[in-house]
């Protein structure tokens, strides 16, 4: 029987509103769609509006097959939106609205509970942007236990991040995963200089204690450190529709095999396929794709 385990996506929830339409959007809530996916026990704790979207993107959420109980709403805060521009290479640029009901995530004792019994929990810079939030998000993790992988996905958007908000944020963290654009801005604002990518991230690695470094290079696949070895994984040949989500999905498959204790190698060929099939896709939530799932999954 297969084992699953409980994760959580912890922060932001909002509609990316495309050039093709609105989608569920959010990092936490690709992350765990990807996750649940790939067979595990899957959340989003995140924030809504008591409005018209925050109502749509319940039922969307739902309708993906993940569950709402840990989603909070808002009646003063609305649901979050992203306007979403892609260019002709496929990458995606974000105008992100301020304030809105994620903003607000409140440290619930539900939230704690579901931290002390959570596997993984993923988070990101972004749903730090405020204090509320970034004080519930730093309080749910410090209530989950030792052992469970607490992954610090990096998103510099905007103007959304700082030197403090990573510096604090990197000590709850066991797990870092960034690209190779962001790794040289973020090692340059926490004082490690700059350098070669594998350079930096052991830097990282070591001043921060954490259990890996991950950075992704898009196209060119990706590299994961850890204290004990280096692996670099080529990339995947793909027609790209657009990256939107592709990054949250690398993460779910790189988390699903780091809980099972997989190689490096194993780990970095399996997330750099998950991204893969996502970047071949519109939208970071596309239909399950039955084939991939096993490869994904069947990498050991």
């Amino acid at each position: 029987m297969a084992i699953s385990f409980t994760v959580v996506g912890a922060g932001e929830l909002l509609w990316d509103l495309l050039p093709s339409g609105k989608q569920l959007g959010g990092a936490p809530a690709n992350f765990a769609y990807h996750m649940s996916l790939l067979g595990d026990t899957a959340c989003v704790a995140s924030r809504l509006g008591r409005d018209a979207l925050g109502a749509e993107l319940r039922a969307r959420l739902l309708a993906l097959g993940l569950a709402d109980s840990a989603l909070q709403e808002d009646s003063t805060q609305p649901t979050g939106t992203v306007r979403v521009e892609v260019d002709a290479a496929g990458q995606p640029s974000y105008r992100i609205v301020a304030p809105v009901a994620w903003d607000y995530l409140a440290l619930t004792q539900e939230w704690v509970a579901l931290a002390g019994r959570a596997d993984a929990l993923c988070f990101g810079s972004l749903a730090q942007r405020a204090p509320v939030s970034r004080t519930t998000l730093l309080g749910l993790l410090a209530a989950t236990r030792p052992a469970c992988l607490r992954v610090f996905d990096v998103n510099l958007r905007q103007h959304y991040f700082s030197a403090e908000i990573l510096e604090v944020a990197l000590r709850f963290a066991n797990v870092l995963k960034l690209n190779d654009g962001e790794l040289p801005r973020v090692a340059a604002l926490l004082g490690h200089g700059s350098g070669e990518e594998a350079t930096l991230a052991r830097r990282l690695l070591l001043a921060y204690g954490l259990r890996l470094v991950c950075v992704t290079r898009g196209a060119n696949g990706c590299l994961l450190v850890t204290a004990e070895e280096e692996c670099a994984a080529p990339g995947l040949a793909v027609t790209v529709v657009d990256t939107v989500g592709a990054g949250d999905a690398f993460t779910a498959a790189m988390t699903h095999h780091l809980l099972r204790g997989s190689s490096l190698t194993v780990t970095a060929a399996a997330a750099n396929r998950m991204g893969a099939w996502v970047a071949s896709c519109a939208g970071g939530t596309p239909p399950a794709d039955a084939a991939v799932l096993a490869e994904v999954r069947g990498r050991r």
